[in-house]
C-alpha cells in the first residue's frame, strides 16, 4: 500500500504594500474583463475579497531583498496601487497575501493555474443573485456596481425573471443556449413559454429567432403602421402593453393588445375622416387599408389652389427670413447645435402647410363627389379628396329632350362581383378537408385568382420599365385586331386600357413593392404633363423620344390583365374560360420578355398570401421543392399552424414560388421534321424587312 505524504498549504500573512513588487512571471499580457478603475472602485466599496499570491524576492546573487513579487494577482495590485496614488490608502497598509515558497513549481505556473483555474460565474448565477439584490431594495446601478459590470447587463439579468422556472432549470442543466433563454424574454406568459420549448423539441429549428417569432405572433410590431398611426405614447396612455426585447434590437418592440390598437385606430381615424366629411363631400370613405386601385372606374374632379391671405403670406415671409438667416450663419460650420437643426425643421414643417394646402373644390361638385382617407405604409395620414363615382354622374339633356347619362369610364367592379369572390373564397382548404390525393387537386379558386392579381400587378411594373417590350406587346395586340380578327389567339393586353381592374386582391397588395413604384411613377408623370388636356398634344411633342417611349411604357402597362379567375363567373358570355387561358399564356411571353422576376418584384410565400390557406401536403411539397425532402419530413408533426409558420420561415429567402407566379421556360426549339414543313409554309419577310424585330423575335 502507497503511502501518501500530507498536504501542507502555503501560510499566508499580512505584507505591507510598500514591500509588494509586480513580478514579470505574472502569464497575463492582454487586457481585458473589468478595468483596474472598476475593480479599485469595488475594493474601496467592500475591501479585498481574494489574497495576492507572493514570492520573496531575490537579487542576481540569489540574496532575499526584504520584497515580495506578486505573479498571481497583477490586477488587484494595480487596483491597490491606483488607491494608494489616489491616497485612498496608505502606503504601508497590511494586503492579506499567500506566501509561496515551493521551488518545484515556478512562479509562471502559480500565474497560469489561478488564471486557467477559476471559472466565471454562471450567468443564471448572477441572475439570482441580482433579483436578490433587488428583492432587497438595491437600485441598477448599485447591483451593477457590486457585479462589476453595466447597468444594461444588470437590466438583462433581471429580464430573465420572465422566463419560467421550468425552463431556467432546462438552462442550468445546460439544456438550451443563454440566446435561447434570453429569446423566451419577449413574453411573460410562462405556459406559453413552456410550450414553445415543447414545440421546439420536434423541430430542427430551435434558433432564438424562431422563438421569438413564435411568442409574438399575436402581437403588432412597434413598426406596423396601425401603431405608428396611434403612437406608441397614446397606446400606452390607453393601458396598451408593449412588449420589449432588451437583447436584441426589437425596433421598438411588440404591442401585446391587438383589440386595443384596433379601437383606436379606427376612433382616429374615424374622427378623421368625419372632419373631412364635413368640408361638404358627398362621401367619405375611411380605411386602413384601401384596393388598389381604389379610385378605378372613377372620375376625378379638378380643384384649385386657394390664395394665401395676408396674414399667412407675412407668416411666410417671416419664416424664409429666418431659414436664410440661420443658413447664412451656419453653413461654413462643421457642428451645428441639435437646437438649430430642431429649429430648421419646424420651419421646413410650417412653411409646407402653408405652401402645400389642401385644393378648394367647386362646392356643386363636392356635393357629388367624395374622399378616400387611409394610411399609408408609414403610418402617415393619407387624404386622396376628389373622386366621383359613375352613378353620381350628372344627366344632360339630349336634342330630342331625353335625359342620357354622360359617358364615363367603365367600372372596375361592383357589390355583386365582391359578393361572388366571397362565395369563391369558401373554397379554400381546411385541415378537415384533406386527403392523401390533395397534391393531385387545384388550388383554391380565390388563391389562384389572388395569386395571378399579384403577378398581374408586378407584371406591370415589370413591362413598364422596358419600353420596348410596352411597344411590342401593343403592337401585337393591335395587329392581332386588325389583321386577326377571327383567330382564337388571345393578347393579355386590352389596347383599351380598360383591362386593368383587379377585382379580387391579395392581402397587402396595396403596399407591396410593385404597387408602389406604379403609384410613385404615374404621380411624376402627372406632375410633367399639363392640367388643361387640350395642351397634352403640344406637350407630349416636347419630351424626348426617350421620355415618350417611358410615358408609352407606362400607359401601356395599365392595360395587361393576366389575371385567372373561374370561368363560372363569366356564364354571361362576356369572357370565355378558353380566353382566361390565351390570357395567361400571352402573359408568359411578356413576362419573360419583360424579365420579370416575382422574387425581385416583392413575392416570398407567407403565412397570409399562401402557406395558411392550402393543405398541409401543399405545405409540405413547397418546403421539400425549396429546401428538399430530408427537411420537409421535420414538418409532418406539426399542426398546421405551426407548419404554415415553420414553412414561412425556411422558405424566405429561398426564391420559391407559388405555381401561379411562376413563368414558363420558354419552348424548346422545333424538331427537324417539323422545321423543314414550318419553313416551307412560312411567309417570308418583305424585302427590306427586319427579320427579328426588338422583343418581338425574342418570342
Amino acid at each position: 500500500m502507497t503511502k501518501h505524504t500530507k498536504i501542507a498549504l502555503s501560510a499566508s500573512r499580512d505584507i505591507p504594500f510598500n514591500l509588494l513588487v509586480l513580478s514579470q512571471s505574472n502569464v497575463r499580457r492582454v487586457k481585458g474583463g473589468v478595468s483596474i478603475d472598476a475593480l479599485a472602485a469595488d475594493i474601496a466599496r467592500r475591501g479585498l475579497l481574494q489574497s495576492l499570491t507572493v514570492r520573496a524576492e531575490r537579487d542576481a546573487e540569489g540574496n532575499l531583498t526584504g520584497k515580495f513579487e506578486v505573479p498571481a494577482g497583477g490586477r488587484r495590485f494595480r487596483a491597490l496601487q491606483q488607491l494608494v496614488k489616489a491616497k485612498r490608502l496608505a502606503r504601508t497598509v497590511p494586503v492579506p497575501c499567500i506566501v509561496r515558497e515551493d521551488d518545484e513549481i515556478s512562479a509562471e505556473e502559480d500565474s497560469l493555474a489561478e488564471n486557467t483555474h477559476r471559472e466565471a460565474l454562471h450567468p443564471l448565477d448572477q441572475f439570482r443573485a441580482m433579483r436578490q439584490l433587488a428583492g432587497q431594495g438595491t437600485d441598477v446601478e448599485t447591483i451593477a456596481a457590486t457585479f462589476m459590470t453595466t447597468p444594461a447587463v444588470v437590466k438583462q439579468r433581471l429580464r430573465l425573471a420572465s422566463v419560467s422556472p421550468a425552463l431556467h432549470e432546462v438552462y442550468a442543466e445546460d439544456g438550451m443556449t443563454l440566446e435561447q433563454l434570453m429569446a423566451f424574454s419577449v413574453s411573460e406568459d410562462h405556459a406559453r413559454q413552456e410550450q414553445v420549448w415543447e414545440q421546439l423539441q420536434s423541430s430542427y429549428n430551435k434558433q432564438p429567432y424562431m422563438i421569438r417569432s413564435k411568442l409574438t405572433e399575436q402581437a403588432v410590431r412597434a413598426t406596423d403602421k396601425r401603431a405608428r398611426f396611434v403612437g406608441l405614447d397614446a397606446y400606452v396612455a390607453a393601458g396598451g402593453y408593449v412588449l420589449r426585447d432588451l437583447f436584441e434590437d426589437d425596433d421598438g418592440g411588440w404591442l401585446q393588445d391587438v383589440g386595443l390598437l384596433e379601437t383606436l385606430v379606427a376612433d382616429k381615424l374615424g374622427a378623421l375622416a368625419e372632419g373631412v366629411g364635413m368640408e361638404g363631400w358627398k362621401w367619405v370613405v375611411a380605411a386602413v387599408d384601401l384596393p388598389y386601385p381604389y379610385d378605378d372606374g372613377m372620375r376625378p374632379i379638378e380643384g384649385a389652389q386657394p390664395d394665401l391671405t395676408e396674414e399667412q403670406e407675412a407668416r411666410l415671409a417671416v419664416l424664409r427670413e429666418e431659414a436664410d438667416a440661420l443658413e447664412a450663419e451656419w453653413a461654413e460650420a462643421r457642428d451645428i447645435p441639435d437646437e438649430v437643426h430642431v429649429r430648421v425643421n419646424a420651419i421646413d414643417e410650417e412653411i409646407a402647410a402653408l405652401v402645400e394646402r389642401p385644393l378648394a373644390y367647386d362646392p356643386e361638385a363636392m356635393a357629388r363627389a367624395g374622399v378616400f382617407v387611409t394610411i399609408d405604409h408609414l403610418g402617415n395620414l393619407n387624404i386622396d379628396r376628389g373622386y366621383v363615382r359613375p352613378e353620381d354622374e350628372p344627366v344632360v339633356a339630349s336634342e330630342d329632350g331625353a335625359d342620357d347619362d354622360v359617358e364615363v369610364r367603365e367600372p372596375g367592379g361592383d357589390a355583386e362581383d365582391g359578393a361572388a369572390d366571397a362565395m369563391v373564397g369558401q373554397g379554400e382548404q381546411t385541415d378537415e378537408d384533406e386527403d392523401p390525393d390533395d397534391l393531385l387537386k387545384p388550388l383554391p379558386d380565390r388563391l389562384v385568382t389572388e395569386l395571378t392579381t399579384w403577378r398581374t400587378l408586378a407584371l406591370r411594373n415589370a413591362v413598364a420599365l422596358s419600353p420596348e417590350v410596352a411597344f411590342a406587346a401593343v403592337l401585337h395586340a393591335l395587329v392581332l385586331d386588325a389583321f386577326y380578327a377571327y383567330s382564337s389567339t388571345e393578347s393579355c393586353v386590352g389596347i383599351s386600357m380598360r383591362g386593368g381592374s383587379l377585382g379580387t386582391q391579395a392581402p397587402g397588395l396595396a403596399d407591396c413593392p410593385s404597387a408602389r413604384a406604379i403609384d410613385q411613377r404615374h404621380e411624376a408623370w402627372e406632375a410633367r404633363l399639363p392640367d388643361d388636356p387640350d395642351q397634352l398634344w403640344g406637350a407630349l411633342g416636347g419630351l424626348s423620344a426617350e421620355g415618350q417611349a417611358m410615358l408609352f411604357a407606362h400607359c401601356a402597362a395599365f392595360g395587361i390583365n393576366a389575371v385567372w379567375e373561374p370561368a363560372n363567373r363569366y356564364n354571361d358570355g362576356r369572357v370565355s374560360a378558353r380566353a382566361v387561358a390565351g390570357r395567361i399564356e400571352h402573359s408568359h411571353i411578356l413576362a419573360r420578355a419583360a424579365g420579370l422576376d416575382p422574387v425581385a418584384a416583392g413575392w416570398s410565400a407567407t403565412v397570409d398570401n399562401y402557406l395558411g390557406r392550402v393543405t398541409k401536403l401543399r405545405i409540405l411539397a413547397a418546403v421539400e421543392e425549396a429546401k428538399g425532402p430530408e427537411v420537409s419530413v421535420r414538418l409532418t408533426g406539426f399542426k398546421k399552424p405551426d407548419m404554415a409558420r415553420e414553412a414561412e420561415t425556411l422558405l424566405a429567402g429561398s426564391g420559391w414560388l407559388a405555381e401561379p407566379l411562376r413563368t414558363p421556360a420558354e419552348p424548346g426549339p422545333v424538331p427537324p421534321a417539323a422545321s423543314a414543313e414550318a419553313v416551307s409554309g412560312a411567309e417570308q419577310p418583305l424585302e427590306g424587312e427586319d427579320e427579328a424585330p426588338l422583343a418581338i423575335a425574342a418570342e
